[in-house]
């Protein structure tokens, strides 16, 4: 996707982000604060000890808000194993324990989450796309993941391990997709989560749009860098990719790309590169 198709998806959703974004139900807020004030399960403390070794670098209160937020995760939102899995806890806190990163400043949950289908490993999913004379191309696609609109996440869980396992090379499928659901949150995911009102959507979606066309000029340039050049195939994509490294590489993405760095910063509400 070039800069100028770019520039229309980054201007048009920052209109409209967060116009029909309703928030939770104060039923829902209750509930959420109960299951928060329970215990944090000994076996589940283990389970984030040693699956989620970044978990181990959050400062306090972040462990504290880590652990709430897993909680009511895995409290709403079943997870379904595929392809003849069976889904332990230590897959499900695993996964949420990831996921629930991307809620640390922002709080609640996400939205529209509804299930997360956990795969063995890497599955395939049928493509279809045009070709010349209006010929119809068939193909497979092998994934680590995906996210829909509709409220499901689809994780394979080798990926899952592997993301945790090294939690500074840039690359966590649990991120990326979650990263997708906050999209989704608000519509079709178009590189635009919710990021407040007025001046913070049009800041944010100027600084995106800059920071996407910077993407595609090095890429066309054939230049090394820190962002995967998956992120340029869509608005989309360089959000969740960025959040990758926000998450794992953060001083890195903050010296590379500062201004980058900081719409992240305000859009998840914390600064990993302090911790």
């Amino acid at each position: 996707m070039n800069a100028l198709v770019a520039l229309g998806f980054f201007l048009f959703v920052a209109a409209v982000a967060g116009a029909g974004l309703a928030g939770p139900t104060l039923a829902r807020l209750w509930r959420r604060q109960r299951i928060g004030r329970r215990p944090f399960p000994a076996a589940w403390r283990d389970i984030v000890r040693r699956r989620v070794p970044l978990a181990r670098e959050l400062p306090a209160v972040h462990q504290l808000r880590l652990r709430k937020s897993i909680q009511v995760l895995l409290a709403e939102v079943p997870f379904i194993g595929c392809a003849g899995l069976v889904v332990t806890d230590e897959m499900r806190v695993t996964i949420a324990a990831q996921a629930a990163f991307l809620l640390l400043g922002r709080g609640g949950s996400f939205g529209n989450l509804r299930e997360v289908l956990v795969y063995p490993d890497h599955f395939v999913v049928p493509r279809n796309g045009p070709g010349s004379g209006g010929v119809v191309h068939e193909g497979r696609d092998v994934l680590s993941g995906q996210s829909w609109q509709r409220g499901q996440v689809i994780v394979a869980w080798d990926a899952v391990r592997d993301g945790a396992d090294d939690p500074h090379d840039g690359a966590n499928v649990v991120f990326h997709e979650f990263a997708h659901q906050l999209d989704q949150d608000t519509g079709a995911a178009n590189g635009a989560p919710y990021v407040g009102r007025g001046a913070q959507q049009q800041t944010w979606a100027r600084v995106m749009m800059q920071e996407f066309g910077a993407l595609a000029s090095r890429l066309a340039r054939d230049e090394p860098g820190l962002i995967d050049p998956y992120a340029a195939t869509h608005p989309a994509e360089f959000f969740a990719v960025t959040s990758e490294l926000f998450f794992e590489r953060p001083a890195d993405l903050a010296t590379e790309r500062p201004a980058l760095y900081e719409q992240l910063r305000r859009c998840y509400r914390v600064d990993p590169a302090s911790w």
